[in-house]
């Protein structure tokens, strides 16, 4: 009998326990499923805001009117491959051809022509906004710290001439490989003919802004040697010297295509 109003005792002292344990659990289960509820009714919020996404218009705005050379590796120059390397000026710097500026340009390419030849101009032509050059370097790292160099040369020789500070070029040069004759020869004729393309008039019937005067290539003059103090390099690459000439001389009155 003790025994059994032993049990009986220790239920009756259990039993509050027991039911605070069941309605404290019994409350979890409720808040969980309160959350639960909450979480599934949530509003998504609208993916087209006004704001961030691809859309027209969207991004860094481009300073230049036009598309800039692509910040990617340049292909791996060739010794035997030239190379034509366009830089172009930003707006408002005023003409590169003019009578300050021009004769400062020249000197640089002569300075530049006697402090090494890894790196060699041999054939240029300065426009309004913008100058190409045909050049040939030893290797690849030749070509890149020779234009690196030259463009901080120029871009120096140019404000001093201006008068100004700041920058000179708007983007980095553009450089294409010159792999055959042909292309050779076209890009002789695109560059020393380039004020064609222009339409800017000039009083003889080469450029004067250009190598045109060296040059030994045209059918009907013959340019003048190259002297000391000459603003580009003789050619030493295959295709500059000798190959192109296979497809023909280039006339004074071609226009580049």
């Amino acid at each position: 009998m003790l025994d059994l109003e032993l049990v009986l005792t220790l239920q009756s002292l259990l039993a509050p326990c027991d039911r605070a344990t069941e309605g404290l659990t019994r409350s979890s289960l409720n808040l969980c499923s309160f959350e639960m509820a909450r979480r599934s009714v949530q509003m998504s919020l609208p993916l087209t805001s006004g704001w961030g996404g691809k859309r027209v218009g969207a991004g860094r705005p481009r300073l230049a009117p036009r598309a800039l050379v692509p910040h990617r590796p340049r292909p791996v120059h060739q010794a035997s491959y030239p190379e034509h390397l366009t830089w172009r000026c930003v707006a408002g710097l005023g003409s590169l051809r003019g009578a300050e500026v021009f004769p400062a340009i020249a000197a640089a390419l002569s300075a530049h022509r006697a402090a090494g030849a890894a790196f060699r101009v041999v054939h240029f032509s300065v426009q309004d906004t913008h100058l190409h050059l045909i050049v040939e370097a030893q290797d690849a790292r030749a070509l890149r710290l020779g234009a690196q160099g030259l463009g901080v040369r120029l871009a120096r020789a140019i404000n001093r001439a201006l008068g100004r500070r700041g920058r000179v070029f708007d983007d980095r040069y553009h450089a294409r490989a010159l792999r055959t004759p042909r292309e050779v020869r076209i890009a002789l004729a695109y560059v020393l003919h380039n004020f064609k393309k222009h339409q800017v008039w000039v009083p003889t019937v080469v450029d004067p802004c250009s190598s045109a005067l060296w040059f030994d290539g045209f059918r009907e003059v013959r340019g003048a040697p190259l002297a000391a103090r000459a603003a580009v390099h003789a050619p030493r690459t295959w295709l500059v010297r000798v190959g192109w000439r296979r497809h023909g001389l280039v006339s004074v009155r071609e226009r580049p295509a």
